[in-house]
């Protein structure tokens, strides 16, 4: 049997296999003033995932879902993360590109730590580098930062998250970010609110987030609130580039049949975790 930590196996000499969870949305991201940085709080998505297998070789790319890396944006990806561009990968994408799920970020830190790169701060600056912004899913804990995304920095250490349960899934088209797009509210009074908070006033903060994001940039007819309400959910939160959408409740009060909900309201890859607490396991 393989050996596992952190997500990372090393079945022999040259084979390793990693996954890396993606996210579904934040729970808040906007401006830190109205000339300040781009700052994120990610909701961890523990099922979705990207995975990496590397295998001693001429360097190679194989996608069997998804594709999301081209074999030249590999091999400047492994350049500047100081790795040798050799290695045979294979890279599943179990999340949607363009969906607010971290695919991006979450591929390439798995096909960096394929390549034996483990630091956060080099995975980082590759993913920066490589995409013009990221998600901070190179970290064990990304819950707890407050993220950077276009900067790729660590701007505060937040306290764990209270226990909660999430059910979401994608609503409506893809839509890649764009590293350039710095049009998002001022969520700076949010953000002061978060350290320390119950899970009530903490799903309130990322429902605010949500709801001023939506009403800049849209959709008008985001439905999310309106389900949240009906399903009676604690609040609920948005990829703030993509068509990600989570409603989140207290442990064990998901609604009988509100998977059903959300698929007639046009949901897809319709998802339900825990987190929180001491574990995300």
């Amino acid at each position: 049997m393989p050996e596992t930590t952190g997500g990372i196996a090393t079945c022999d000499a040259g084979h390793r296999q990693v996954r890396v969870a993606g996210h579904l949305g934040e729970f808040l991201q906007g401006r830190l003033g109205p000339a300040g940085p781009l700052a994120l709080i990610t909701l961890p998505c523990p099922p979705l995932a990207a995975e990496a297998v590397r295998q001693p070789g001429r360097l190679a790319l194989h996608q069997p879902a998804a594709r999301v890396l081209s074999l030249p944006l590999l091999r400047r990806l492994l350049v500047s993360a100081g790795a040798a561009p050799t290695g045979r990968f294979r890279l599943t994408l179990g999340l949607p590109p363009g969906g607010g799920a971290g695919a991006s970020t979450a591929a390439r830190v798995a096909v960096l730590r394929a390549a034996g790169i483990g630091d956060p701060a080099t995975l980082a600056r590759a993913c920066l580098a490589s995409e013009g912004a990221s998600d901070p899913l190179m970290f064990d804990r990304p819950e707890r930062l407050l993220w950077a995304s276009r900067e790729g920095r660590v701007l505060a250490t937040l306290p764990p998250l209270p226990r909660m349960e999430i059910l979401g899934g994608f609503l409506g088209p893809a839509c890649r970010t764009d590293p350039t797009d710095l049009r998002f509210p001022d969520v700076s009074d949010l953000v002061e609110r978060w350290p320390g908070a119950d899970l009530p006033t903490l799903a309130g903060l990322a429902s605010a987030a949500a709801g001023r994001c939506l009403a800049l940039r849209g959709p008008a007819d985001d439905p999310t609130a309106a389900l949240a309400q009906r399903l009676g959910a604690t609040g609920w939160a948005i990829g703030h580039t993509g068509p990600a959408r989570a409603l989140i409740f207290a442990p064990g009060t998901v609604p009988i049949r509100a998977e059903e909900t959300l698929q007639a309201a046009g949901f897809s890859r319709i998802t339900r975790f825990r987190i929180g607490g001491p574990s995300l396991a």
